[in-house]
């Protein structure tokens, strides 16, 4: 069997506001750390949010 190449993802809120994202991406085309600017609804505001590991 072939190994997965695509991965989940988390996208941690530079809001400091705990709120995340969950999605996922190919680590073969996209080796860079994503960023977004996406809704916050703790902060009400749209922020950036970077990836980050699930744990």
């Amino acid at each position: 069997m072939a190994k997965k190449t695509i991965i989940k993802i988390r996208l941690n809120s530079t809001a400091d506001t705990g709120y995340f994202y969950v999605t996922k991406k190919n680590p073969r085309t996209k080796t860079e750390k994503l960023k977004f600017n996406k809704y916050d609804p703790i902060a009400r505001k749209h922020v950036e949010f970077v990836e980050g590991k699930i744990k």
